[in-house]
Formats: structure tokens, sequence, C-alpha cells
């Protein structure tokens, strides 16, 4: 088995290679696409593109007000489902890549939508023609006009336009840079860890920017000037794209990535009356994939061998009678090969490791709702002529992050990895747990925070200085540089066929569940307390009467609970997929399988990482 092993490492590097074309469709060449130096302009792109709409999403409710006249509930439900349709529409991008235009032409396609809504947002703002008139909210809300018919039209069609751009290029940025590693190579394997870490470090530096600079333009020279300003940005980020075309390894659609799952679900129910059986000899494709094993595969479309998870859909490739010569030629709907099974249980394996980071996100969401909201009742002087704006507090995190990167992926990741053996230094899965158990100190932190603040102003009357604020901004970046990127490995490296951009997408809908959870507890949480304490722990205006730190607690305790609920299902994940390496399968992404808090040290595990 070693001997075949080392052999099949060479011929895989070489398939993988050529199972990715280059801007002409012509098979790809190591020597000239691919690496860092493709990588480079994916990151390029991902930087600009995150600075472009961020700096909308972090200022957009103040234009609503103040440009649009919307009410303050109107307003923040605008952002939620702009934020929430954002992230939702990421699996589309995914599907779309996945099935039929690849990485590129999707990220090419929908960036210049997304670039389009950001010159329509500047226009709107821009044309009195196209506002309601000029009315101080603060002063004369009530008889400020709010903007309906063609100028509430034009705004929504240019926001939506953002939206499904956005959404449809992030979950692709992150696959396409993926793609220029060839996973098969040990050293490129290496490399691709580093990149993920690359990859939110331009995240955070694009962040950064927006929340300081780009913030600071709209503030003073107007929305119009700095939607305009973003679309700039992403002009840029669409060049840096297409700079890099040269250099691309490109994976080719595969045709529908759904037709494939729903084959199974629909076969399983058709074949119920099917007894499932162990014999592989019985299982369609069995057999082909056992005697192709040593054959030059890649390692992305590696043939997958029976496991005994998910029994029940072994129906959809089990035959009705050894050597039946009609299922040859049987439809994919009443009979599926077992390679097609694997894919799914692989699938539904992975989902609570997803659900599981929904929790985490509303943690997020507070921190970037009320935890502003706390700042805006703090003192944010620092000069006489100079003040915080509390929306900027969001910047606090990225500036630790643009440190901390650099220092995980050079000094931690290469110290980790002479211990355990692991190519990324510790599996994904510790490092989406690591990130879930520190969270709950954010939250502890917010807490102790918010309740001194209250009694500081309570009994003196002295607001405290906005920098009290900063332990739970700085405890939570700490902890999302351990979740995001340990997900996004988590889902990039599963061996599910042509389906890398739509479980990247997966990540970004975690973020949008998170929101909208929040949405629905904060609702939850004041109708409930509303009905022993007046107005509730979050009612009203003043947040001065209200128990934000008693909401806080309720976070901390929820986040601990997921982290335990985690836990649970990583040692589950770990079991069900370890029942396929006892039988001596072979699978891509058995560098999960083994312990949650041992990680695998074999050389070809790494290999396969």
């Amino acid at each position: 088995m070693e001997s075949a092993g080392g052999h099949g490492h060479k011929e895989n590097i070489i398939s993988d290679d050529a199972a990715t074309v280059d801007w002409r469709g012509r098979p790809s060449d190591r020597n000239k696409h691919g690496g860092i130096r493709a990588a480079a302009f994916v990151l390029g792109l991902q930087s600009f593109e995150i600075m472009a709409i961020a700096a909308v999403g972090n200022n957009l409710v103040t234009y609503l007000i103040n440009e649009m006249h919307f009410s303050l509930s109107k307003s923040a439900n605008i952002v939620t489902n702009f934020i929430g349709t954002l992230f939702i529409l990421a699996l589309f991008g995914g599907y779309i890549s996945d099935s039929y235009l690849g990485c590129f032409w999707t990220m090419l396609v929908f960036g210049f939508i997304e670039l389009s809504g950001f010159v329509l947002l500047s226009v709107q703002a821009h044309l009195p023609q196209l506002k309601p008139p000029k009315c101080n909210m603060q002063t004369n809300g009530d008889q400020c006009t709010e903007a309906k018919g063609m100028k509430s039209l034009i705004f929504f069609l240019a926001l939506y336009m953002v939206a499904l751009g956005s959404g449809c290029v992030k979950p692709n940025m992150l696959a396409h840079g993926a793609d220029q590693f060839n996973k098969s190579d040990a050293k490129q394997c290496k490399k691709l860890s580093s990149y993920f870490n690359a990859a939110y470090f331009a995240f955070s530096v694009g962040e950064l920017i927006a929340l300081t600079f780009l913030v600071w333009i709209q503030t003073h020279s107007g929305m119009d000037i700095g939607f305009g300003v973003s679309a700039i940005i992403m002009a840029i980020g669409l060049i840096c794209l297409v700079a890099g075309t040269l250099f691309y390894r490109n994976k080719p659609p595969q045709g529908s990535i759904l037709s494939p799952i729903l084959q199974v679900f629909v076969a399983a129910f058709l074949n119920k009356r099917q007894v499932c059986t162990s014999n592989p000899r019985i299982l369609q494709g069995q057999q082909t994939e056992l005697n192709s094993f040593d054959s030059t595969i890649s390692n992305d479309t590696v043939n997958l061998h029976h496991t005994d998870r998910f029994r029940f859909l072994d129906k959809a490739c089990t035959k009705e009678q050894e050597g039946n010569s009609n299922n040859a030629t049987e439809s994919r709907w009443r009979l599926c090969t077992v390679n097609q099974v694997e894919q799914v249980k692989i699938l539904i394996t992975v989902i609570p490791i997803f659900a599981c980071t929904i929790v985490f996100n509303t943690i997020l969401a507070q921190l970037q709702t009320f935890s502003v909201s706390q700042g805006s009742v703090m003192n944010n002087r620092i000069t006489k002529s100079f003040h915080i704006p509390p929306a900027s507090l969001q910047a606090i995190p990225y500036i630790l992050l643009i440190f901390a990167v650099p220092l995980y992926d050079y000094f931690f990741v290469p110290f980790a990895r002479k211990i355990t053996g692991h190519v990324s230094g510790i599996t994904p899965l510790q490092r989406i747990g690591f990130g879930l158990f520190v969270a709950t100190f954010s939250m502890v932190s917010a807490a102790l925070m918010e309740k001194k603040r209250r009694e500081s102003f309570s009994s003196s009357g002295q607001r405290l200085s906005i920098f009290w604020i900063t332990p739970q901004f700085l405890i939570f970046g700490l902890s999302e540089m351990f979740t995001a990127v340990g997900l996004i490995e988590f889902f990039y490296k599963q061996n599910l066929k042509g389906m890398q951009s739509f479980l990247t997408a997966m990540t970004y809908c975690s973020y949008s569940f998170g929101f909208f959870l929040s949405s629905v507890l904060v609702s939850l949480v004041n109708k409930i307390t509303s009905r022993s304490s007046g107005s509730g722990w979050l009612g009203g205006t003043d947040l001065n009467k209200a128990r934000l730190d008693l909401f806080y607690w309720l976070l901390a305790g929820l986040s601990l609970i997921n982290f335990l609920n985690y836990l649970f299902w990583a040692k589950w994940y770990r079991n069900t997929c370890n029942r396929s390496l006892k039988r001596g399968h072979l699978d891509s992404t058995k560098q999960e399988f083994h312990s949650f808090l041992v990680p695998a040290k074999t050389d070809e595990e790494e290999n396969l990482a």
C-alpha cells in the first residue's frame, strides 16, 4: 500500500494539473500557471472588493436616515436585509460557478454588476432629483418626506445590484485563489494553508481601510463621493483579476452540481425496499472504482469507496441482482454510483459543523450593532477637536489581525507543525473549536464592561472612555481569525467533486443565518423580558435604562453551550469518518478523521490534506 501511494503521488501531481486549464482551455502547465504569483492577483481583488463593500455597508444606515429619510427601525431593517441577502446570494454564486461559468468568469461577470451598482448608487446620491427634499431628521423628523416611487426604486435597484455582485464574487475569490495550488503536492499543501491565512489578512486590511479612511471620506465629502470611491476601488480590483488571466489554473465547470445530489435521495427513496448490503460487488460503480484505484486521477476527482455511514443512502447504489445487464443503462434517478452516494454522505456530515458557527456570527452581529451603540454613549473624545466615530470601533479587531495573522502563519504554524505533523499546524476542526471557545469571552468582556458603564453613569453621571470597549472587539477578532479561516479551509478540503465554490459559499451563509438569528433573538428576548420589566432588556431608546449587560451574559451562555455542542459534532464527525479508515478506504478528507484533540501525523495524510 505504501509503495502504491508513493508511486501515485507523483502521478497525482501531473493529473491535478491536467484537471485544470489555462485561459484558452488548454491543460495548465505547473511551471507557468498557478502558485503564489497567480493567487496574488486574486488576493488583490479580495482586498479591494471588501474595501468597497464594507465602506458602503458600515455607513449605509446613516445615508438611509439623513438622505433617504427612512425611520430608524426601517433603516436598520434595510441594512440587515441587505447584508443577509448578500451572504445568501453567495450560494447562488457558488452554484453558478461550479455548474456553468467557472470561478474566473463568475467573478468577472458579477464583479461588473457590483461595480455598476456602486456607480448607480453614486449617481443616485449625487442628483437631487433622485432623493427627497433635504430635511434635518434630528429636528424635523416628522415633517421629512421619505423616499418613495422612482427615487426609492432606483436606490434599491442599485443596492441589490451590489448585493448580487458581491454575494456571487465572494465565494469564488477564495475558491479560485485556492485552486492555484496543487493539493496533491505536499509543498503546495503548505502554501495552500498559508493562502487561507493570507486571504484573511487581505480581508482585514480591506476592512481596516474601509472603516477608517473611506468612512472618513463619506462623512466629510458626502455619500455620493463615498459611493464613487467604492466604484473606483472595485474597478481596480477587477483590473487586478484580469491582470492575472495568463497565470491562472482554471477548473472547468462540472455541469449542475445539484442534480447528482437530488438523484441520490430520489434513488434511495425509489429503492427503499432494497436491503442494504456491505457486499461491494452489488454496489453500482464500486467494482469499477476498485479496478481503477491505481490509475492516474486527480485529488479533486478521486474515487470514493463505500463507507458504513448513513446506510439508508446505500439503497441508491444497490443493484437488484449481481450482473444485471440492465444496470449499465439504468437511469441515475433509479441507480446511482457509490462515488455519487459517498459525496452526498460527506455533504451531510459537514452540515453540523457549519451549523455550529451560526451562534458565533450572532455574536458578530452584536458587535456591529449594540456595541456601536455602547460607544455612542461613551466618551469618544481624543482631543478637543477630534472624536472617534462609534462605527470606527469595528476597525479595532482588524488592527490586531494585520499583525496577528502574519505572526500566526510564520511563527505558530511552523512551530505547531513540528509537534503535530499536520500541514496546517493544527487541523481546521481544532482551529474552529478554539475560535468558538474564545468567542465566549468576548461576550463576557462586553457584559462586564456594560455593567461598569451603567454603574458609572448612574452613580456619578460620568461617561467612561470609549477605549473600555476595546477588549470585546479584540477578543472576538482573535476568535474570528481561528473560526472563519478554519471553516473555509475545512470546507474547501472536503472531497466533493466540483463543489469547492459552493462549499465556500456555505461559510458566508453562516454570516447570514447569524444575523437573522440575532434579529429573532433580540425580538424574542425583548418580548419575554418586557412582561416583567416594562420596556424589557433592550426596549426604548435610552441605553442607560436598558439591561444590555444581561443580554450579553445570555449570549455568553449560548456561546459556551454552542462550543460544547460543537465538540459533540466534531467527535461525531471523527467517529463517522474513522469507520472508513478502519475499512482501509482512502479519502482526501481523512486529515480530519483523527481525534479532534490529536492531529494527523502521517506523510500520506499530509500529502492529501
